[in-house]
C-alpha cells in the first residue's frame, strides 16, 4: 500500500516543502528529490532518505539567473551559458556565495546550479522563494526515476509527497559544466560540448581532477541486472543468444532506437528488467558525441561496479 501520497498541484508541493519537508519533483531530465535549499533539516533528510553520502554535493535548481546568483558568482562564462540554455538540462559549477552551505556543496568551494526547463518544477520553486536542491529521487547509485511510480517504488513511506508531471522528456541527468576556472564537461547529458563551446566562445578542456559534482562517480545509475555493453545490434542478438544458452534471462536495450529515444527511456528499460527478474541487461553502446555521449556515459557507469 502507497503511503507517499501522489499529488498534482504545485501550490500544495510549495506548501509541503516551506514547511519543511520533501518532495518528489518532476523536471524535464529526472525526477529530484527537492527540499529547501537553505533548510539544513529538510537537506539532511534528503541524503537519509536516499542513502547518499553527506560529502557528495547537491545541485541548487534556481528559477532565475538572479536567484542563482545568490549561490553561486555568476562568471561571464556561466551568463552566457545560463542565457543560451536555462531553463534547461544545464548545470554550472560556480564559486559558492555564504548561503551555499556545506551540506549541500559535500564542503567544497563550489557549488552547482541551474534552472529546470519542466514547468511544474518552475512553479514550484517560485512559489517557495528559495532554491530547492533536488538529486535524483531513488537510492543512491541506483537507475534513475522518469515517472512519479519510479520514485514510489525506491522511496515510498520516505517522503512527504510525490508531484506526478508525466514522463521526464529528456530521461537522463543535466550536462554540468565547470565554470570556475577552465572550461569542462564533468557530466554529459543533452546540452552537448559542441553547444557550449558554440555558447561561450571557448574551448571545452578535457576533463580532469577529482570528483566534484554529481554523477562523477566510476560506477552509478546501476540496474540490479548485470549490465553488458556492445558496439552493434549484431553483437547485442548474438550475446543475447549466448547468454540464453547458459540458461542466462537477458534482456536487450537500444536497438532499434534513435538517440533521443534511447534517452527517455533508458532509465524505463533498466527498470522494466530489473522489475522481470533479469539476470542480464544486454546495451547497445551508441557512438557520437551529442546526446549518445550522455547515454553512454550511463550505461558505462551502470556496468562498472563488476566491469562489465
Amino acid at each position: 500500500m502507497t503511503v507517499t501520497p501522489v499529488i498534482t498541484s504545485t501550490e500544495d508541493a510549495a506548501v509541503i516543502l516551506r514547511s519543511g519537508g520533501i518532495v518528489g519533483l518532476p523536471t524535464e531530465t529526472v525526477y529530484g528529490l527537492a527540499a529547501v535549499a537553505t533548510d539544513h533539516t529538510a537537506v539532511a533528510r534528503v541524503f537519509g532518505s536516499k542513502g547518499r553520502p553527506n560529502d557528495h554535493p547537491l545541485i541548487v535548481h534556481v528559477d532565475s539567473i538572479e536567484m542563482a546568483s545568490r549561490f553561486g558568482l555568476m562568471n561571464d562564462t556561466a551568463r552566457r551559458l545560463a542565457g543560451a540554455h536555462w531553463p534547461g538540462p544545464l548545470t554550472l559549477l560556480l564559486e559558492r556565495t555564504p548561503l551555499a552551505g556545506d551540506d549541500i556543496t559535500g564542503g567544497r568551494d563550489t557549488v552547482a546550479v541551474r534552472m529546470p526547463r519542466h514547468p511544474m518544477a518552475l512553479s514550484v520553486i517560485t512559489l517557495c522563494g528559495e532554491g530547492l536542491v533536488a538529486p535524483s529521487a531513488n537510492k543512491f547509485g541506483h537507475v534513475s526515476p522518469t515517472t512519479a511510480a519510479h520514485v514510489l517504488h525506491d522511496l515510498d513511506g520516505l517522503i512527504d509527497a510525490v508531484l506526478d508531471g508525466g514522463p521526464c522528456s529528456v530521461g537522463v541527468e543535466s550536462t554540468i559544466v565547470d565554470c570556475t576556472e577552465t572550461l569542462q564537461i564533468l557530466r554529459p547529458g543533452a546540452i552537448t560540448a559542441a553547444d557550449v563551446e558554440r555558447s561561450t566562445g571557448r574551448t571545452v578542456d578535457t576533463t580532469r581532477g577529482p570528483s566534484r559534482a554529481p554523477g562523477m562517480l566510476a560506477s552509478h545509475y546501476a540496474p540490479d541486472a548485470r549490465v553488458h555493453l556492445v558496439a552493434s545490434d549484431e553483437e547485442a542478438r548474438r550475446l543475447m543468444a549466448e547468454l540464453s544458452a547458459v540458461g542466462r534471462t537477458a534482456v536487450v536495450i537500444g536497438v532499434g532506437l534513435d538517440i533521443t529515444e534511447y534517452a527517455a527511456t533508458l532509465y524505463e528499460m533498466m527498470r522494466r528488467a530489473d522489475d522481470a527478474g533479469a539476470s542480464d541487461i544486454v546495451a547497445v553502446d551508441p557512438p557520437g558525441s551529442g546526446l549518445e555521449a550522455a547515454v553512454s556515459d550511463r550505461l558505462r557507469k551502470a556496468a562498472a561496479d563488476t566491469g562489465r
